[in-house]
C-alpha cells in the first residue's frame, strides 16, 4: 500500500515516531462514518486505504492518517437507544453516589445535542454540557439543556464558562482525537480540585478477542486498551481509581486529577519496566478472510432460494460490513432508525439507508443485524413491526448468528 503524503508519523498518546511497519493494512474502506454521502456524492465517493500501526514507546495502537474534518463534533446515533439510555444511568447513579457529587456540577465535554446530557438531568446535580458544532449547540438548547458552544481546543481554553466543575463526563469522544493529551489537559485544567471524571472509548480488547475488523474505521483513530488509556491519563494529571468493560465493547474509566509534575518519569518508566504489549493482529487478520467466505457463503443461498437480504445498522461496523465483503452487493437497502441518516447512503458501497417502515413497501425475507451493541433491542423491534417470517441474523464476533 502506497504511503500517503499525508500521513502522520508521530504517536498520537506519547509524541514518539512510529514503527516503518504497519500491523494491518485495510482497502476499500469507508473514509467517514458521518459524512454520509446523499445521492449528489455518489459519483466521486469510494473506498480508502487505512493503515494500522502500534507505538513502540507506549504500545498504542493508531492510525497514521490524519483525522476526519469533523472531529471536534460529537454526531450521536446512539441516543436514540434505550439500550444506551440505561447504561448512562447506571453510570451516572454509580458516579454521583459513589463520588458524593449530589448538588455537584458536571461537565459533559462534547455532548452533542444533548442525548446523555437530558439522561444526567434526571439526577440531582447541575448538569452542564459543551458541543463545538453550532447546530448540535442550538438542539440542545431547544430541548431546555444548559449546553455551550466551545471545545478543547487547547490546554488553557475555558469550557462552557461555567467552572470550575466538579466531575466531567466524555463519551466515545477521545477515540477521534488527534491531540488527545490537550483534551485532557484542557477538562483537568477546568476541574475543581480532586474532581473527578468518567471516560469511555471502543475496547481494542474487544475488537481482537473476537475477531471483529468490521470495528475499525477511519474517524476513530486511536485503539485503546485500559493499560494505554491510563498511561493517557496518567501523563495529564490524573489518577485511574476504576476501570469496567461495558456492553462488551466499551472501556469505562474514573478518574480523579491529581497534581502534576511526574510526566517525564513516567514515560521512561514504560521504556524501563518494559510494559508495551505487543499486538499480534494475525488471528484478526484471518478472522477478516472468515467472515468475507461467510458473507459470500449467505449471498450464494440466497440465490439459491430467490430471497432479498436488508441490513439494519448504519453503524461503522456496517458501512465497513458493507464496503469491504460481498453484502454491500448482495442488501436491498440499509434500515437504521436515526432521521438524519435516512435518505443518504452507506459510504463506500452505497448501499440506500432507509427508516424501518421502508419495509413495508419493499419487503425482504432475512436481515442481518449490524450494529452489534444493540442486537437484542433490534431484533425485538424487526419482530413486533415485521412478523415472525423475516429471518434474522446478526454479527457474533467473526461469524453470523440466526436470532430466533
Amino acid at each position: 500500500m502506497e504511503k500517503d503524503s499525508h500521513a502522520r508519523d508521530i504517536c498520537l498518546l506519547c509524541g514518539e515516531k512510529l514503527p516503518g511497519k504497519a500491523l494491518l493494512e485495510f482497502e476499500g474502506m469507508p473514509a467517514s462514518a458521518q459524512n454520509i454521502p446523499a445521492a449528489k456524492d455518489l459519483e466521486g465517493e469510494r473506498g480508502i486505504p487505512l493503515r494500522l500501526y502500534q507505538c513502540a514507546c507506549c504500545g498504542l495502537v493508531q492510525f497514521d492518517c490524519q483525522p476526519v474534518d469533523y472531529y471536534r463534533d460529537v454526531i450521536r446515533a446512539g441516543g436514540y437507544s434505550t439500550t444506551m439510555a440505561e447504561l448512562r444511568r447506571r453510570q451516572y447513579r454509580h458516579l454521583i453516589e459513589t463520588y458524593h457529587l449530589e448538588g455537584k456540577k458536571i461537565l459533559e465535554a462534547g455532548c452533542g445535542q444533548g442525548e446523555f446530557l437530558a439522561v444526567l438531568k434526571e439526577f440531582p446535580v447541575k448538569a452542564v454540557g459543551v458541543e463545538h458544532k453550532k447546530g448540535l449547540v442550538e438542539a440542545a438548547a431547544a430541548k431546555g439543556l444548559e449546553v455551550s458552544q466551545g471545545f478543547a481546543e487547547t490546554a488553557d481554553t475555558l469550557l462552557g464558562g461555567k467552572g470550575p466543575y466538579d466531575a466531567f463526563l466524555s463519551f466515545n469522544f477521545l477515540e477521534h482525537q488527534p491531540r488527545p493529551g490537550v483534551m485532557l489537559e484542557c477538562i483537568r485544567n477546568n476541574l475543581a480540585e480532586g474532581g473527578v471524571g468518567l471516560i469511555t472509548v471502543p475496547s481494542l480488547e474487544y475488537i481482537v478477542e473476537h475477531g471483529s475488523y468490521y470495528e475499525f474505521l477511519r474517524d476513530h483513530i486511536a485503539y485503546y486498551r485500559f493499560e494505554t488509556l491510563r498511561k493517557l491519563a496518567e501523563l495529564h494529571g490524573f489518577a485511574v481509581l476504576e476501570e469496567e468493560l461495558v456492553n462488551r465493547d466499551t472501556c469505562a474509566v474514573i478518574l480523579r486529577k491529581v497534581e502534576k509534575g511526574r510526566e517525564e518519569s513516567i514515560k521512561k518508566a514504560w521504556i524501563r519496566d518494559g510494559e508495551i504489549r505487543k499486538e499480534d493482529f494475525s488471528a484478526l487478520a484471518a478472522s477478516q478472510v472468515q467472515i468475507g467466505k461467510e458473507m459470500e457463503k449467505l449471498a450464494c443461498s440466497l440465490k439459491e432460494k430467490g430471497e432479498t437480504l436488508a441490513l439494519w445498522g448504519a453503524s461503522h461496523q456496517g458501512f465497513t460490513l458493507a464496503a469491504t465483503t460481498c453484502l454491500g452487493e448482495a442488501a436491498e437497502y440499509m434500515i437504521d432508525s436515526a432521521p438524519f441518516k435516512q435518505g443518504r447512503f452507506a459510504p463506500a458501497s452505497h448501499l440506500p439507508i432507509v427508516p424501518p417502515d421502508y419495509f413495508h413497501q419493499h419487503p425482504v425475507e432475512q436481515i442481518v443485524i449490524v450494529a452489534p451493541g444493540y442486537t437484542k433491542e433490534i431484533a425485538g423491534i424487526i419482530r413486533s413491526r415485521f412478523g415472525e417470517r423475516v429471518r434474522i441474523l446478526a454479527m457474533r464476533s467473526d461469524h453470523l448468528e440466526e436470532v430466533r
